[in-house]
């Protein structure tokens, strides 16, 4: 896989509801981090190995150390939804995601975007370069927006 986004279908189930039949605003970050794990895995690098051998030689994980959204129209029960996630930036030992929530239609119902950044006990980690080619193949070239993290 090498083009931007990368797509991840979902459809919404009645536990993701709150009791005015929306999309629970914490679930939203259910889904964001389902289509992450999906992307990773994709791409070579599922998350249950990165936890158990590592991210890098001496690094202990990839963590979300930042998460933001926008809820723009309401996620009802019943609504096909596709996340669309871009590479936002690729730093040094940080990348961060950008995730469209669309509709059949087209319409943009949230975004989101996660920062993930590689930690350890060795302050000199960098991300490992295969992992970098493959985020670049998503990279989202028209957002040049700063991330909170390096």
């Amino acid at each position: 896989m090498s083009d931007a986004p990368y797509r991840y279908p979902f459809q919404v189930r009645l536990h993701d509801t709150d009791a005015a039949g929306v999309l629970f605003f914490g679930h939203l970050f259910r889904h964001v981090h389902d289509a992450y794990e999906s992307l990773m895995a994709d791409l070579g690098f599922p998350l249950h190995e990165l936890i158990r051998n590592g991210a890098a030689p001496g690094a202990a994980a990839l963590p979300v150390t930042h998460a933001e959204a926008s809820y723009r129209r309401p996620i009802h029960q019943g609504d096909r939804i596709e996340v669309l996630v871009t590479v936002a930036d690729v730093r040094r030992r940080s990348f961060a995601l950008d995730y469209s929530f669309n509709d059949r239609e087209g319409h943009t119902r949230a975004t989101a975007r996660t920062v993930h950044v590689l930690t350890g006990v060795d302050t000199g980690l960098v991300l490992p370069e295969d992992l970098r080619r493959a985020l670049t193949g998503h990279e989202d070239a028209t957002d040049g927006s700063p991330t909170p993290s390096d």
